[in-house]
């Protein structure tokens, strides 16, 4: 009787025994799934995201220009505009209304050829804003020579970045450049020349 009893406990204990071991190596062998998926998953969501920094960083390479001009002709036509509110000297009033007619143009050909190439243009002025609050803090005299001084440095970096953008491979944006070139190069020389009676 004894011995029944304890034959019955030893098998009763390996059955059990047994059980937990299938339940481990299925659990075990689910856990080795979900960290293969898992894995997958993360190598799947990597490759993703690197594509798309890929495509976000030649996107940005490729307007540049866009972004460049437009928000650059923009400020022109703004600062254009403070100009002819707050200067006093009839030279600088004369310059600023060269600025808002020409520049008006200019971002009018600019919108049309991104128009034509689906490019989307940005509808503020950047950076250029700082320069935009700051003029606005002034008037008179001290206005007119920050004013000045800021065209005369913005069409340096202007007739730099546009002699560059005319030899673009881009036979449009290589057109727009080389025609746009020349005004910006005679604004230079006329801001200048009002630059060199203020000193």
């Amino acid at each position: 009787m004894k011995k029944n009893i304890t034959l019955g406990f030893l098998t009763a204990f390996l059955a059990f025994t047994l059980i937990g071991c299938d339940n481990s190596a299925g659990t075990n062998g689910n856990q080795t799934s979900m960290n293969t998926a898992k894995t997958n998953s993360t190598m799947n969501n990597s490759t993703v995201a690197n594509t798309n920094v890929a495509n976000t960083s030649t996107a940005v390479v490729q307007d540049n220009f866009w972004t460049t001009a437009a928000q650059g002709g923009m400020a022109e036509v703004e600062l254009g505009k403070l100009a002819l509110q707050k200067s006093q000297n009839p030279e600088v009033k004369k310059f600023a209304q060269m600025m808002i007619t020409d520049h008006t143009k200019a971002n009018d050909e600019l919108k049309a050829l991104a128009a034509k190439k689906n490019i989307v243009l940005p509808t503020d002025i950047g950076g250029h804003k700082s320069t935009v609050d700051d003029l606005s803090k002034l008037s008179g005299a001290d206005f007119d020579k920050k004013y000045v001084a800021a065209m005369v440095d913005d069409h340096k970096e202007d007739v730099d970045f546009f002699t560059d953008k005319s030899n673009n491979s881009d036979a449009d944006l290589k057109a727009f450049a080389t025609k746009t070139l020349p005004t910006l190069k005679s604004h230079l020389e006329a801001i200048k020349a009002i630059q060199s009676k203020m000193k």
